[in-house]
């Protein structure tokens, strides 16, 4: 990798997640890398790598194997291990996510209690309030508490573990987003539709209000990461 040792695209491990050490070094590398931190096709070094993150070369080894069986990084004798992640495939997980959450909309539009459509009604006021303050962190919050209620009014299991690959973004990408005052009204709107069209059981309108607010906040996504779409 050509940054070395004193590259600081990835964060050192907090030693509070030592007993968990390889999803974390997993997960660390896994949004570094899309997040758009790495070029695609940029060489990785895995002594660099253990160095930055303040871990042995071990669980680093065991995080590049996992990230290999995702696609997003690749062996190839001679040359190491390779970055794969790039714009065309970051807009394969947009559409995918897309697929996933929009089908679960679906399910929790049809099997939501009204327990559940309360809550999901408190999410979007607590929302509205967080895009008039303007707090990115709050809202990052709000949003992970959102779609988690969605899915577990969905009753989904299956569908749930799929979309778990196809998350892509982490923190500092949502707070560029959310830093953004149009981009904050958009997603307040969408959100609203959707909780309205799973509240009101209408199964149809909550699956094309989801994948159409998905395929959108994607591009964003995209727009940020990879700074021109036509790329792709």
């Amino acid at each position: 990798m050509e940054g070395g040792a004193g590259d600081d695209r990835i964060e050192k491990i907090d030693p509070r997640f030592l007993t968990t050490l390889r999803d974390h070094v997993h997960k660390t590398l896994r949004a570094a890398i899309l997040s758009g931190r790495f070029r695609a096709d940029e060489r990785v070094n895995e002594r660099q790598l253990a160095e930055q993150l303040g871990v042995s070369t071990t669980p680093i080894k065991e995080a590049l194997r996992q990230l290999e069986t995702e696609g997003l990084v690749e062996t190839l004798p001679r040359r190491g291990v390779l970055i794969r992640f790039n714009a065309g495939w970051a807009e394969e997980m947009i559409l995918a996510r897309a697929a996933l959450e929009s089908m679960i909309a679906h399910l929790a539009a049809k099997r939501i209690t009204q327990e559940e459509a309360g809550k999901l009604s408190d999410t979007v006021a607590s929302m509205k309030a967080a895009t008039a303050n303007g707090v990115a962190d709050d809202l990052i919050a709000l949003n992970e508490t959102f779609h988690e209620q969605i899915h577990i009014a969905s009753r989904c299991q299956y569908l749930s573990r799929m979309i778990e690959r196809q998350q892509f973004y982490d923190a500092s990408i949502r707070r560029i987003i959310h830093s953004d005052n149009k981009e904050r009204d958009k997603a307040l709107a969408e959100h609203t539709a959707i909780a309205a069209a799973i509240v009101s059981n209408d199964s149809d309108r909550a699956e094309r209000v989801m994948r159409d607010h998905v395929v959108r906040s994607g591009e964003t996504y995209l727009n940020i990461v990879f700074r021109k779409k036509e790329d792709i």
